[in-house]
């Protein structure tokens, strides 16, 4: 049994396919499934149950993958350690972000990073806030841009706020509030939504919003992208709560209004509490430098100050 194998069972598994976990490996298909054999044989167990159609892990593939994960990220994590030393960082940082981050300007942030870590790979995964920072904490995640409702925090991460900004409305071009520069939630109390789907921290901003106001509101759509939710809205069929800087980037023939007491979402970054990988400790560097997009109203964004706790900064 050697490390090379190892890291070949975590690839089929992850990708619950020979072929993929191959090319995530970058060697053929035939070179792995010969190495997984043997080491099925020296083990004197199969670990995946494999079909024409599909591969699974056994329940003694399970049970190894467990140790498995471990021994591989135990050895990346050695391998860093020893370039970090150096002033040199390498491996893979895991980057989640949510497709509505407004504040930083993320592939530009990527360039600077790769600029200054040209040995360093990232591996960018977008999702929602609850299963970014899950994500984060299981340590499946290093770093993670998230948005949530005023007044959370993410838990058992650490975590900085970036940006504060109230939502805004966005309701198709012929509505009958389209051109008002200003509503209140009572204004939008009769009007057919289109938002996130319930129980995500995307819609619990509007929820709660709503529910503070004593405002109850009909949500006929849902859609888990800003895409989706303005493509509803410039057909017509329903009005959304959206960032600001996520409306005039869609580039979508809607209409916007302030919304005095509406919503007001906070991105953050988060990151391993514990032990913060030296991938993860140089791309929080990059975003601790970085100049956030101003707002360019009253109620837009507000990027804090202060420097990242150790041991980022």
């Amino acid at each position: 049994m050697d490390l090379q194998q190892l890291r070949y069972v975590v690839a089929v598994a992850d990708a619950a396919s020979f072929t993929r976990g191959a090319a995530r490996c970058h060697v053929t298909q035939s070179a792995l499934s010969h190495r997984v054999g043997a080491l099925e044989r020296e083990l004197g167990v199969r670990l995946f149950a494999r079909t024409s159609r599909s591969v699974r892990l056994t329940e003694a593939g399970e049970a190894f993958l467990r140790s498995a994960r471990v021994a591989v990220r135990a050895a990346d994590q050695a391998r860093e350690d020893a370039a970090a030393a150096g002033g040199e960082v390498v491996g893979t940082l895991r980057l989640g972000v949510i497709p509505t981050v407004t504040v930083l300007d993320v592939p530009r942030l990527l360039l600077s990073y790769r600029a200054a870590h040209p040995e360093a790979r990232v591996e960018l995964r977008e999702g929602n806030s609850d299963a970014l920072v899950t994500a984060v904490r299981d340590g499946d995640l290093d770093v993670a841009l998230l948005g949530l409702r005023d007044g959370l925090v993410p838990q058992g991460v650490a975590s900085r706020p970036l940006s504060r900004e109230r939502l805004v409305a966005v309701l198709p071009p012929d509505h009958a509030l389209a051109g008002t520069p200003t509503v209140d939630v009572h204004d939008l109390a009769d009007a057919v939504f289109a938002d996130f789907p319930a129980g995500t921290s995307g819609r619990a901003q509007s929820d709660a919003a709503f529910a503070a106001a004593g405002v109850s509101r009909d949500v006929a759509f849902e859609s888990d992208t800003a895409a989706g939710l303005l493509g509803l809205v410039a057909a017509g069929l329903a009005v959304t709560l959206l960032a600001p800087g996520v409306v005039s980037a869609a580039g979508h023939a809607v209409a916007t209004a302030e919304v005095r007491d509406g919503p007001v979402r906070v991105e953050h970054v988060a990151w391993d509490a514990a032990a913060p990988r030296s991938a993860a400790r140089a791309f929080l560097r990059i975003v601790a430098a970085a100049r956030p997009r101003q707002a360019a109203s009253d109620g837009g964004r507000e990027t804090g100050p202060g420097e990242f706790p150790e041991p980022v900064s």
